[in-house]
């Protein structure tokens, strides 16, 4: 099963995180070996803070988070139970390197702002821009994310690697690879 991608502007009500969640707390570890299935995995989002949050989240709800969010186990399942129990993006201050990377693999838009929560409140609605890469807060304020490639955050807009894939059929850098091999003969 695969979800739609997410729009260029994401509007939604905001579930706030402290620093240093990790990979155990939004999915522990007893969950993650006992099934693949993306649907099943999202019912343990966030199970190490509340268990019932899957019953509470709603489809396009948004995390605003502290400091070094998912760190810990370098598997998917993190960001794949995130994005499957309709979280549409996560906004954090900084993130564990191989969540940050997971999250661009499966098409969960993941936007790193400094000092974002404390200008964030929980269920505050704020919109994520996923073509200038920026947060507007309920008061208007503008944030913009830390840069990344244009490639990346295209890849984001169209649901990650699988679905890019799917689109384009090949991805840019198998054509660098196809010239480097050509000029090099």
């Amino acid at each position: 099963m695969s979800l739609p991608a997410p729009s260029t502007i994401i509007r939604g009500r905001t579930w706030v995180w402290p620093d240093d969640v990790n990979t155990d707390i939004i999915i522990p570890f007893r969950f993650k070996a006992r099934t693949n299935d993306p649907v099943e995995m999202a019912k343990y989002a966030m199970y190490g803070f509340d268990p019932e949050f899957y019953k509470k989240v709603k489809p396009g709800d948004l995390f605003v988070a502290g400091r070094n969010f998912g760190g810990g186990s370098s598997r998917e399942q993190a960001p794949v139970a995130i994005k499957y129990s309709g979280v549409a993006a996560v906004v954090a201050e900084s993130f564990a390197r191989i969540f940050y990377r997971n999250s661009f693999a499966i098409g969960l838009p993941a936007l790193e702002v400094p000092g974002i929560t404390k200008q964030v409140k929980q269920f505050d609605e704020i919109s994520v821009n996923l073509q200038d890469w920026s947060v507007t807060t309920k008061d208007g304020k503008v944030y913009h994310a830390l840069k990344v490639p244009e490639f990346l955050r295209g890849l984001m807009r169209e649901g990650g690697l699988v679905e890019y894939y799917k689109k384009h059929k090949s991805f840019p850098w198998e054509g660098l690879q196809a010239t480097a091999s050509t000029t090099s003969a």
